[in-house]
């Protein structure tokens, strides 16, 4: 039997001797007509790294091919009409109102007024539709302009990052709201200083129809940073081993619901944290920094927003007050002022508090009450004075107060709460950790709104401290796991200076290790600054 054999047939091989790729077209394929890709096709990139680094939604399609690459004109679509001549014409029956209905009746025979009305009606109708289309037309330009302006919009730091800084650790929003220190014990007192006046419980009489003008008032309110209290400088010596004030602290608590960016100067000295603020900052209170539309466009804008924002707050807290008449007195006197300066002092009391946050930290503080009332049982209660300030209805929600404050204060307060959700939280917690009995708020409005000095206080509202922090959702735990966070992650630390930053576009926080003559031009300043109201 004879064996079969198999053979095989070499492929054909085209050598390229001049590059790769094939040297020429198959015979198949020869002559047929080339069609590049379906209509509905879509051609992007081989490799697209693009969706993490554009995660802004109008930045998705960036690299997307509509009509692939080197398809050229060939499924390009081209209006040739105008649209604006395009007009929507509603053909169903308009229904006529019962008095049009017995005066002409389906058999009288009016054909003349039945085409006039059917001409009027088609006319409205296309008139409505005509304003419907040019408001939506309008609402997406504005929508554009946002888009374009707003997302796009960079913060500035609050302070210039150096090259010689170190970056140690960064600490993401996120992270941070999930951090709680429950069951924090209660605070001691250590001192108890300054003077307060009793306020003036007409003011809460005070409506939009009963207005009255907001006064300038020359007092002196002290932003004295941790290092240079002369009390603080004391306690260290036997208690304590972090020290703050209560505004630094409530930053730090807060510091989710800020968008805007600031800063934090941390020394560790032998084992001791001293937070402190640099010169001119913490001093100046943010205008609607939580509102869709911020005022951010204008630097010079914001500033001056800030600054009016604090003097209405200044001068509201002390206007309120019964000036002139015998104050509640803590035990020691003011230690940032003699006794010859009395008189302008803002009233103020101070509280200078231990907290045992466990594990060998113990925070020392220095709080602060700004009046003191009596209560409904004759009793003194300490407060916290207020005041929040509209300068432009257009720019804050369309809730004007003149028209909303008297009838429908939940939706302006609502509406403040939204605005500015970080300036109102830190307020309580600072109320929280002096120990306040109550917060009173005050309504302070422009005269007109491009005059920026003139001002009139439209109404007040009182809270207390832990029923409007669960009113504006404050969890106090997270607030403490969020500080003693950052206080373990400094207490890691060596000896030395360090800066927490908030970065200005993006919802972490950055732990720089800096040089010890680091803002010294500004240390070595007076430290005992003072704001006029």
């Amino acid at each position: 039997m004879a064996k079969s054999t198999l053979k095989f047939t070499p492929p054909v091989i085209h050598d390229n001797e001049t590059g790769w790729g094939p040297t020429g077209i198959p015979e198949q394929f020869k002559d047929m007509p080339y069609q590049p890709f379906a209509k509905s096709d879509r051609l992007g990139k081989i490799a697209d790294w693009t969706g993490a680094t554009y995660p802004d939604r109008r930045f998705q399609n960036k690299y997307i091919s509509q009509f692939g690459v080197g398809a050229g004109n060939q499924f390009a679509y081209f209006h040739d009409e105008d649209e604006s001549s395009f007009q929507l014409v509603d053909t169903t029956k308009i229904q006529r109102p019962m008095y049009q209905r017995s005066r002409f009746r389906p058999n009288q025979k009016n054909p003349r007024m039945k085409q006039q009305n059917r001409n009027q009606a088609q006319g409205m109708q296309q008139l409505k539709s005509n304003k419907m289309k040019d408001r939506k037309m309008q609402n997406q330009r504005g929508r554009g302009r946002y888009d374009q302006k707003g997302p796009m919009k960079n913060r500035e730091a609050s302070v210039t990052v150096k090259a010689d800084w170190k970056s140690i650790e960064e600490m993401d929003f996120p992270r941070l709201s999930k951090l709680y220190l429950p069951n924090v014990k209660e605070p001691e007192d250590l001192v108890k200083c300054g003077s307060m006046e009793y306020y003036d419980k007409s003011n809460d009489r005070v409506n939009v129809k009963n207005e009255k003008p907001l006064v300038p008032i020359d007092r002196i309110h002290h932003t004295v940073t941790t290092s240079d209290d002369p009390i603080i400088r004391k306690l260290t010596k036997t208690v304590g081993t972090v020290y703050a004030t209560d505004s630094i602290l409530a930053t730090l608590m807060c510091a989710t619901r800020s968008n805007y960016s600031w800063d934090i100067v941390v020394q560790k000295i032998a084992g001791k944290l001293f937070f402190d603020k640099r010169d001119n900052t913490f001093d100046l209170l943010t205008v609607n920094e939580t509102s869709n539309e911020p005022p951010l466009d204008d630097p010079e804008m914001l500033n001056n927003l800030a600054l009016e924002a604090t003097f209405v707050c200044n001068n509201f807290s002390q206007q309120v007050l019964k000036m002139g008449e015998d104050r509640c007195k803590f035990e020691d006197a003011n230690p940032f002022i003699g006794e010859d300066e009395l008189e302008k002092m803002a009233s103020v009391g101070y509280r200078y508090r231990k907290w045992d946050l466990d594990n060998g930290i113990i925070l020392v503080a220095r709080c602060q009450h700004d009046a003191v009332m009596h209560g409904t049982s004759g009793d003194v209660q300490f407060i916290n004075v207020k005041a929040l300030n509209e300068w432009d209805p257009r720019y804050s929600g369309g809730i004007d107060w003149r028209q909303k404050l008297d009838m429908q204060r939940g939706a302006v307060l609502a509406n403040e709460l939204r605005n500015n959700a970080c300036k109102l939280a830190k307020w309580t917690v600072q109320s929280l950790l002096a120990g306040s009995d109550q917060m009173k708020f005050g309504y302070v409005s422009r005269v007109t709104p491009r005059d920026d000095s003139n001002h009139v206080i439209l109404g007040t509202q009182q809270f207390k401290p832990t029923e409007f922090a669960t009113q504006i959702s404050l969890n106090m735990d997270n607030a403490w796991g969020i500080l003693r966070c950052v206080i373990d992650l400094c207490m890691k630390q060596e000896d030395g200076k360090y800066l927490i930053l908030r970065d200005p576009n993006k919802q972490l926080i950055h732990l720089f290790s800096i040089p010890d003559d680091a803002f010294e031009s500004d240390d070595g300043e007076s430290s005992d600054e003072d704001v006029k109201g």
